[in-house]
């Protein structure tokens, strides 16, 4: 299979309200944080895991088309509702694009996609640095708590560490355009994954108000060419 084009998403991720990507904290201490935000651990500042914005364009774009699976009893299709799609068919957008999960040498083979982590955008670094030093940090700790209905009392108090609202982050996606491939259907499936999570939530605690991010990105295409640097 040969490679014909590269296509390229890159842009800003933009927090609309707080942003929970992370995992528990190391340690347990009264008063202390629940879930930390995930950090660079060299800069400490937080950034968005590609592997996390790759599975939540493919959640819900599964949720959109479905997720399958061959049956191996009976070598038929069948809906998949446990685990993500691999089907492995070549007219699976979702195997297509993300690849078929647990299906080595699926005729929807390679994997189109390549999703960059996100760092932290200069515009958001720029924004900190002019706050009073007392002031400046791109988090926020968030203290939730599950109301116990008899009494109407709160009961296990929380606190998660969410990046503020009005931090953004660059973000990069790489889409490999194949021979045979039909491109503007595979870029459609890629601005499709990304509306849907505008709609939806990015991270954690989406339903509670966090992860709700806006998508700024432009596209660039670029032909793959071969060793006489003749477009192939």
């Amino acid at each position: 299979m040969k490679l014909d084009k590269i296509v390229t998403f890159s842009g800003t991720i933009f927090c609309v309200s707080g942003l929970s990507i992370g995992a528990s904290s190391n340690t347990l201490e009264i008063g202390g944080i629940d879930r930390e935000v995930i950090k660079n651990p060299i800069t400490k500042e937080p950034y968005i895991p590609g592997s996390s914005l790759k599975g939540k364009m493919r959640s819900e774009l599964e949720k959109e088309y479905g997720a399958y699976t061959i049956i191996k009893e009976t070598k038929k299709l069948g809906l998949n509702s446990k685990e993500p799609c691999g089907c492995g068919r070549i007219t699976c957008p979702i195997c297509l694009i993300f690849g078929a999960h647990k299906y080595q040498g699926a005729p929807s083979a390679p994997t189109r996609i390549i999703v960059r982590d996100a760092t932290l955008s200069k515009e958001s670094k720029d924004i900190i640095s002019k706050l009073p030093d007392d002031q400046r940090g791109y988090l926020e700790r968030k203290t939730e708590n599950i109301i116990i209905r008899d009494s109407g009392t709160a009961g296990s108090p929380r606190t998660i560490e969410r990046v503020s609202a009005g931090m953004s982050f660059d973000f990069e996606i790489i889409l490999r355009v194949f021979e045979g491939d039909n491109e503007n259907e595979l870029i459609d499936k890629v601005k499709e994954g990304l509306e849907l999570v505008e709609k939806s939530y990015l991270g954690g605690g989406g339903s509670r108000g966090s992860g709700q991010v806006k998508f700024n990105y432009e596209i660039i295409c670029t032909q793959i060419q071969d060793k006489d640097n003749k477009s192939v």
